[in-house]
């Protein structure tokens, strides 16, 4: 009888895995279903990062799955490689506001806003400051926004957005991830290891309550189960024949006849004929243009066009010089509402600019540039 009850170490084995009232638990609370739709959200996170940082930086990116794990969130930062750790921190919108946070190295945010500022991520400050901060946030922000897209497809269009975000460079040494919560307090990390040509490779790390991250992968979970029929109805039972008084003589089948179909009139068919296209006037114009000839549009006068980095425009500053891709004593463009309907020089009157018109495109070309 003895051998029934259990001793005080299988107590304590037991008690262990069960969720404790301050919010910590000493065992795991995401099961195995769990861990494999998380890893499908973490190759979500990596395929982002692909095609964000690579459209960011113009070069190729390679990405690659790392662990995921259930610790403590005050091991968290042993997990990270360097002095500091770079966290950009929100609330899931569509979640319940379940806080998320992604995470890297503080040369790893460097590297991703040198990247986002037209540089090549290979003369690095000794530390970030503020600019390289708010560039780091701001590609993470543009990374979050294209997971949330594609987490959302997945999710039958379920509306999800990022509330509440901020970022910190924090020391890894006291870095917890969500500090109201208690210090042991169990949560998800999804590793993903990034590549880029060129660049020094550094990783990035979505981390979330593990409450929170059983939720999602409920909601992904299913989203994704598709639903079963419902059972069809059982068809009513067939009354049963009623007996009929025998015929007195069986008659013969009567032949029926159908009244004699109509003929369809005749079908004139011959092909089509299009009018001849020319002359200079437009064909198509309408004959009531003079009904909106008094609508007022916007005319812009344009001097050149030229393209910068983010970089570039970032240090722009007073006397710093554009140039712009028109050549000295070329046209300038005449727009109507942003299409082009002239060209011209720019002139002086009295205290103001003007355009003296030297070039005007067609009649036909003005209407159809101004969608009549």
């Amino acid at each position: 009888m003895v051998d029934e009850f259990l001793n005080q170490d299988e107590i304590d084995a037991l008690l262990s895995g069960t969720p404790g009232s301050d919010g910590g638990t000493g065992g795991s609370s995401l099961a195995q279903d769990d861990f494999s739709v998380l890893n499908e959200v973490t190759g979500i996170v990596a395929n982002a990062a692909s095609n964000v940082i690579g459209m960011l930086a113009g070069r190729d990116v390679t990405t690659n799955i790392g662990e995921q794990a259930e610790l403590p969130q005050n091991t968290v930062g042993g997990k990270i490689a360097g002095s500091k750790v770079f966290s950009y921190s929100l609330s899931l919108s569509g979640l319940d506001s379940a806080p998320a946070r992604l995470v890297t190295t503080e040369s790893g945010a460097l590297a991703l806003a040198d990247l986002m500022m037209g540089g090549d991520a290979k003369e690095l400050p000794a530390e970030a400051n503020d600019l390289y901060l708010s560039a780091a946030q701001e590609g993470l922000s543009q990374l979050v926004g294209s997971v949330l897209t594609n987490l959302s497809g997945i999710m039958g269009g379920a509306r999800l957005s990022a509330d509440s975000t901020s970022s910190s460079l924090d020391e890894t040494d006291s870095w917890r991830p969500f500090p109201d919560e208690a210090e042991d307090a169990p949560v998800w990390t999804g590793r993903v290891d990034l590549t880029v040509d060129g660049v020094e490779p550094f990783s990035l790390s979505i981390v979330m309550p593990s409450a929170n991250a059983a939720d999602l992968a409920a909601r992904v979970r299913e989203a994704m189960t598709p639903e079963e029929p419902a059972p069809a109805a059982a068809a009513p039972q067939a009354a049963a024949p009623r007996p009929q008084a025998p015929a007195a003589a069986a008659r013969p089948a009567q032949p029926v006849s159908l009244p004699p179909r109509p003929q369809s009139p005749p079908v004139d068919v011959r092909p089509v004929e299009f009018a001849q296209l020319g002359g200079s006037e437009f064909a198509g114009s309408p004959g009531n243009i003079d009904l909106i000839v008094d609508i007022p549009v916007r005319i812009t006068v344009e001097l050149g066009r030229t393209r910068k980095t983010i970089g570039e425009v970032l240090a722009l500053g007073p006397g710093s010089v554009v140039e712009l891709n028109k050549m000295a004593g070329e046209p300038v463009d005449v727009l109507v509402n942003g299409k082009l309907i002239a060209r011209g020089e720019v002139v002086v009157i009295d205290e103001s600019f003007g355009i003296r018109v030297t070039e005007v495109v067609s009649k036909a070309e003005r209407i159809r540039s101004m969608g009549v």
